[in-house]
């Protein structure tokens, strides 16, 4: 079985998340580690995708919309994983 490889975008960075998936044993980029800090969403989306990452952030809006452009397209990417912020 294959693992999933994230990237997580600048709306769900979290140092702590990031930290609990890392010493999980999962594989874990963020934009920073990247040096991609402030691009588009959706050259977030096309980096993600050429790197086999599936991307990981808080934006629903923007993310539903980009996945829908790619699908009529005919464009691929590895997946994205849309959560909710949570404000504590």
């Amino acid at each position: 079985m294959s693992q999933i490889r994230l990237y997580v975008d600048e709306d769900a960075l979290q140092d702590a998340l990031v930290k609990v998936l890392r010493s999980s044993g999962v594989d874990v980029m963020t934009v920073a580690d990247a040096d991609r800090l402030s691009y588009s969403d959706e050259n977030q989306l096309i980096w993600a995708a050429k790197q086999v990452r599936v991307i990981y952030s808080f934006n629903m809006g923007d993310f539903h919309q980009l996945h829908s452009v790619f699908l009529a397209e005919a464009k691929s990417h590895s997946g994205i994983i849309l959560a909710p912020q949570q404000r504590y």
